[in-house]
């Protein structure tokens, strides 16, 4: 197998099976620890091992929804109890306020839906459904984007992997420039309504401001 970025993924994922992929994808929907996971290419790889019968996917994909809908629901809880002193903590290997920051930036602009598109932001998808529980959004409203967005992150990336492998012959070869075009595409659209609606030039300003502070 090709490796990924310095390590063997598909090795890795192997290795963890259906409990691995599915503490992985919950970890980094609503854990602080999250944002270190590589969800996108985690899915693809996971779906094109099931079309090599290392997994069953159909058990792969619901293991995938439930982890990334559950993980969501914890991140929102967990925001729901820290509320806003979660601005006021301190810098560590796992944390960084400028993660959050512009994750909160992202939030205030797109609401609810930003909880569908953050699934396919890198930087949105872990602390998205945290500050919607700091900024107390009514929980049902929550379930509803959540679920959505759960749904078609872990579906479409991981059947995409599972139908790439299944009618490309030896497309494990080829797997790091095609996690690569993946984790590309998945954050097209976020970019997309952000260019549309202004939104990237106050992120960027954002950014640029926290770091002269």
């Amino acid at each position: 197998m090709s490796e990924i970025f310095g390590f063997d993924l598909s090795g890795l994922v192997t290795t963890i099976g259906y409990i691995g992929v599915f503490s992985m994808v919950f970890a980094e929907s609503g854990l602080l620890v999250g944002f270190l996971f590589p969800g996108d290419s985690l899915l693809f790889t996971a779906g094109f091992l099931a079309s090599q019968g290392v997994f069953n996917i159909l058990l792969l994909i619901i293991l995938c929804v439930i982890g990334a809908v559950a993980g969501d629901s914890v991140g929102y809880a967990f925001g729901k109890r820290i509320g806003k002193t979660i601005f006021t903590r301190e810098d560590s290997f796992f944390f960084h306020k400028n993660n959050l920051e512009r994750a909160r930036v992202f939030y205030e602009k797109y609401g609810g839906k930003a909880i569908i598109l953050a699934r396919f932001m890198p930087f949105a998808r872990t602390f998205a459904p945290i500050l919607a529980g700091v900024g107390v959004m009514e929980y049902r409203r929550f379930v509803a984007y959540n679920i959505i967005g759960g749904l078609l992150w872990a579906v479409g990336i991981t059947a995409l992997g599972y139908f790439l492998g299944s009618v490309v012959p030896d497309v494990d070869v080829y797997l790091f420039p095609i996690v690569g075009v993946i984790i590309f595409l998945s954050v097209v659209p976020g970019i997309i309504h952000l260019v549309k609606d202004g939104m990237l030039k106050t992120l960027l300003h954002a950014i640029r401001n926290k770091k002269r502070d």
